[in-house]
Formats: C-alpha cells, structure tokens, sequence
C-alpha cells in the first residue's frame, strides 16, 4: 500500500460513507450506512448526531477492511459534511444538548423574519453574503440556546461547543482536542464575516451567541490534528475539511472565475466561481466562500434549491410508486411529454430565487389519464426547471455565457435526467468519471494538506468527462415548457 491513499469521509443528509481513493482519483473501497431522519413536528428535521458519529466510525473502519488497508497506508483524511446542519454539545462529555437540527429546518422562519426586520437583508449579506432565513446556522444555534434548559447559561460560561457536522465529528475524531471549521462551512452560518474572515462582533450580539461557543475558522486543507487512539489501528492526521458543496465544486476542478457545477443529491445547489471577488447578487442567490487555500479566499454565486433528489426519495418511501431511484429513467422515457403535469417539491418551503419558506409541495395539471410515470417525470423535471431558474438569476448577476455545466450527484447518473437537462438549459452538460464528486473533494482537500498533491492545478489535471450530453431541441419548446413550470411555482408562493 502507498501512503498517498486517501479517505474521505461524506456526512450527508441521507447517509454517511467513507470513500477511499488513491491519488489518481480512483476510489478503491466505500461503505455507506443510512441516516434516518427525524420529523418531530411538521416543518421540523433532525438528526440523531451519536448515530452519525456511531455510523462514521462504522464506515471508516468496514471501507478500510474491504481495502485491505491500515491507518500507516492513509496520507490524510478529508471531511464534508452537509452544511448549516447544527449541533450544541457539551465539552466535557462530548454529549449534545439536543438532537441535531438539519439545513432543511423550518422552525426558525418567524425568527428570521423578526431579525429581517430589526437588521435587514442588504446589511446581513454585506457582511455574510447570505439572506435572512431559517436555512442557516445562526437562527439555529439561537434557537437551541434558548429552548434547551441552563443552555445559555453554560454556553456563556464556555461549557458548551457549536459545530456544524464537520466540526463535531473533527472533536471527536480527535478526542475533543480540536474544536475548529473550515472557512465554506463557516460561510454558512450568518454569524461569518466573508469579506474579513472572521465572527462578527454586531451579529453575534443581535443572535445572542456568545463567542466562546464557537469554533476557530481554519483553511480548508492543512492540519485539523489527527485520529484519537482507538478510532483506527494507529493515527492518521486529519487534513481537509469543505461543506459539501465546496467539495463538490473542488472535485468538480471547478477552479477558475465563471466555472459552474451543479451538484444533485438531497437538495440541489449550482455554484459559480467568482474568483476572489466578493460578488454580491442582485437576484437573490447567495455569495459564499468557494474555498480558502493558504490563506487565500475564493468565493462563489450559490443557488439554493432545498429539494431534488429528495423528491424523488419522496416518490419511493411516501408515496411508493416506485421501489428506487433508477426507476424514474424508464417512466420518464415511457412519455413523449410532461403532459402539462408539474410537480413543485416545496415540501419545506421553497429556496433561490424565491426564498418563501411557507410554500408547501404541489402536484398541478393532473387529468384522468395521468399516471405513475407524469408524476416521476414530473419529479425529474421539477429539478431541472429550479435549475434553469438558477441560471437565469446568474446570468442576471453577470454571468458570461456558459461552454458547459458539470454535474454530479446522485441524479445525475440518470441519462434521461441529464439529457432533459442539457435540452432545457441550451447547454452541453458534463457528467464526469467520478460522479461521487463531494467526497472526492474532501479527498483532495486532505491531498493537499498532506502534499500528494503540489496544487489545485494537479487535482484539475486529473479530472476527466465521463459522458457530454448535446442540447437538442428548439428553444421555443423549451421556453414553453419553462412557462408552465413558472405558472405552477406561481400557485404555491406565498409572497411576491
């Protein structure tokens, strides 16, 4: 074994997996466990964070057994995580105060809409780039402090640790020696000054969070320590930490000004490079920490869309009109069309550009010879359109036109679903070899702190095009196509 072997551990909404690759980019064993999910009222999601640490330390060590390798072969590790997912926990037990309250969240939303109004939008995105909304660390973190009992008390007393899941399972990797984040995953908080790099002081005071409650912001690759004994059969330093779709991005090679992924597993986010230029939207997508490597801060336009894959899961354990995922390929081909059929998955309100956190999931043009395959096709396309409304506000932004769009994700190796693509955004799209994307990230993040990689320039020189889809089609279809779905996101919004 080579000691440039490298792991990556990728803790996402619906599961955790521990992939390891050799430099070349080639993954030479996983293993992936299940998340469940936790629904405690409606709007509300959680997540047990002793059983994402427990299934971490699960997949770590079955991936190294089916490798046939050993902590004195790994280079490094590199962590992603689903981000803005928040955990509280206490520092001298490691035990969190509460289960852990994920991204999708909505129980927040009246709070944001109090401190939109105390602080405003234009004065939260000068500092963070973000909007106000439940989507975010912050609204979170305020929300355990105040609702758990003796909280705040110990959380001002310095009893208590804040992380997103990166930096709780980066404690206790190490033992409870490191309590740190990466500059991605502290973009996403609404408490990080993006422009200075650092917590802001008047944010901090108007959420009530104390300072001494969070973690230092490190760069995404370099040293985050190493493995506690007993983790692994000997230590292994820790060396990339991006949320994951930073990682994606990274994995993606998506490293110079105007490169554009997009990424489609629960929810799906589009990025645009922006260099080191803190762009501000006039569209209402988000400005966001792309990576900071050696000090050096790269940011990124985001859209935010809360549901794709997820609606397709929806389609599969809710309503049971399919027994997995890749059986929505062969219903969606089984059509000539959508049949006027739109499905739109607000089921926990609506993301970029429309940010009404109180639209709910609608199905819209049913008939009676509507059946299993127009609601699956219409899952697909409902993620292809919020994509489309994505690079829309981008191009709004400035954007210049596009050669291409990479994808990954789970979705993204349905053909169907990446042909529609192509057809309705008018652009050729990129699948690559290696659609596990988000953890190849993190890998090559652990690559760099570690040295198996000299540069982002090595890790782009390794990306390869699985499969180009053309766009073929005309653009008034597609234009057409595109009215209906605005019509049906029109019936469910709650605000203008």
């Amino acid at each position: 074994m080579s000691r440039t072997l490298l792991l990556a551990i990728d803790q996402g909404t619906t599961s955790t997996r521990t992939i390891l690759f050799g430099a070349d980019g080639r993954a030479r064993a996983s293993a992936q466990e299940e998340l469940p999910q936790i629904y405690p009222r409606p709007g509300w999601v959680e997540h047990d964070a002793e059983e994402i640490w427990r299934a971490t330390q699960a997949t770590l060590r079955t991936c190294l057994a089916r490798a046939g390798a050993r902590a004195a072969d790994i280079a490094g590790i590199g962590i992603t995580n689903q981000r803005e997912t928040t955990v509280i926990w206490d520092r001298a037990t490691g035990r969190p105060i509460h289960n852990a309250i994920v991204w999708q969240d909505r129980r927040t939303a009246p709070w944001c809409q109090r401190m939109k109004a105390e602080i405003g939008d234009d004065v939260l995105g000068a500092r963070t780039g973000l909007l106000f909304d439940a989507y975010f660390s912050g609204s979170k973190i305020a929300w355990l402090l105040d609702s758990v009992d003796g909280a705040r008390a110990a959380a001002e007393a310095g009893r208590l640790a804040f992380g997103t899941i990166d930096s709780f399972l980066l404690w206790r990797m190490t033992g409870g020696a490191v309590h740190a984040t990466d500059a991605t995953n502290a973009s996403r908080t609404m408490i990080f000054d993006i422009a200075r790099q650092d917590w802001d002081d008047d944010l901090l005071r108007a959420f009530r969070i104390p300072r001494a409650l969070l973690p230092e912001v490190r760069d995404c690759a370099g040293a985050f320590g190493a493995t506690a004994p007993g983790l692994l059969d000997g230590a292994v330093a820790i060396a990339g930490i991006a949320g994951d779709q930073q990682a994606a991005a990274i994995g993606q090679a998506c490293f110079e000004p105007g490169m554009v992924k997009s990424t489609y597993g629960t929810g799906c986010f589009v990025l645009m490079n922006t260099g080191e230029k803190f762009l501000r939207s006039r569209n209402r997508l988000l400005s966001t920490v792309a990576a900071r490597l050696s000090g050096r801060t790269t940011y990124a336009l985001e859209g935010s869309i809360f549901v794709s894959g997820a609606a397709v899961q929806w389609l599969r354990d809710a309503l049971r009109i399919i027994q997995a995922a890749p059986d929505t390929e062969a219903l969606a081909r089984s059509l000539a069309g959508n049949d006027g059929v739109y499905m739109v998955p607000a089921f926990v309100g609506l993301g970029a550009p429309w940010w009404d956190p109180d639209a709910r999931g609608a199905i819209l043009g049913l008939t009676r010879d509507s059946g299993i395959a127009h609601i699956a096709r219409a899952a697909l396309e409902s993620c292809v359109y919020q994509t489309q409304d994505l690079m829309d506000a981008m191009r709004g932004d400035g954007m210049e036109e596009l050669q291409a769009i990479r994808v990954d994700g789970g979705m993204a190796v349905n053909d169907w679903f990446a042909q529609f693509l192509a057809d309705q955004l008018g652009l050729p799209v990129e699948r690559p070899a290696v659609t596990e994307t988000t953890a190849l990230g993190a890998a090559c993040l652990a690559g760099l702190g570690t040295g198996v990689y000299g540069s982002t320039a090595d890790i782009a020189a390794r990306w390869r095009c699985e499969r180009r889809f053309e766009p073929v089609g005309d653009a008034e279809a597609r234009a057409a196509r595109h009215a209906g779905w605005r019509d049906a996101v029109g019936r469910v919004l709650t605000r203008g």
